[in-house]
């Protein structure tokens, strides 16, 4: 009979969660694997047999920031109209996450993380959160709405989008006191955009 765990999943998630709140608090500078486990109450020793590492740490928290952000968008209602869809999901997706969990943002969806094996469950994380986009990007090319776009162009054009608005928003550069609404008439500019065909290369002389 094999050993039983000594640290478990919820004490995994406790230290996630103690980690995040030293991010937002302090910036990655105050991250610190002693002062992960003392907020919690548990010791280092916690935190190297869950994740091996401080590195192994911020790998975790970038998974938490997409597994978070991929199950944000995916608990989105779905109407009709895909269009509405995925302007829903940047506005009620994609920003409550970001408004809720900054420090999640600026970890996972901002900052590269070195391959490694840590980074096998960020990547993976990432790769879900994504599938999870061009889910709602698939409708829009099925009802033509792509112009000549394919879904993994259309999704990178729209994270894009929105990772520029949150960091925008962050620092205080949206502050017109109606941001939601911003977000929202971005998002459709875009979305309804998509079915235009692209030119590529400047316009030339008739």
């Amino acid at each position: 009979m094999g050993r039983p765990r000594e640290h478990d999943d919820r004490t995994a998630a406790a230290l996630l969660e103690a980690a995040e709140r030293r991010v937002e608090t302090a910036g990655l500078p105050g991250l610190s694997v002693r002062g992960v486990a003392e907020d919690v109450g548990t010791t280092t020793r916690a935190v190297y047999s869950l994740f091996g590492s401080k590195d192994g740490l911020l790998a975790a928290l970038g998974a938490r920031a997409f597994q978070m952000l991929g199950a944000t968008v995916k608990a989105q209602p779905l109407t009709g109209d895909p269009v509405v869809d995925l302007v829903e999901a940047g506005v009620s997706g994609f920003r409550r996450f970001v408004m809720g969990h900054p420090a999640l943002f600026r970890i996972g969806v901002q900052q590269a993380l070195a391959p490694s094996e840590m980074a096998v469950a960020f990547n993976t994380a990432r790769a879900e959160a994504l599938a999870e986009l061009e889910s709602k990007l698939t409708r829009l090319n099925k009802a033509g709405l792509l112009g000549q776009r394919t879904v993994r162009a259309a999704a990178c054009e729209f994270h894009a989008l929105c990772e520029g608005l949150a960091a925008m928003e962050l620092r205080g550069a949206l502050r017109t006191g109606d941001e939601e609404r911003l977000w929202r008439d971005a998002l459709t500019a875009l979305a309804t955009g998509f079915s235009v065909s692209v030119r590529h290369g400047p316009p030339h002389d008739e």
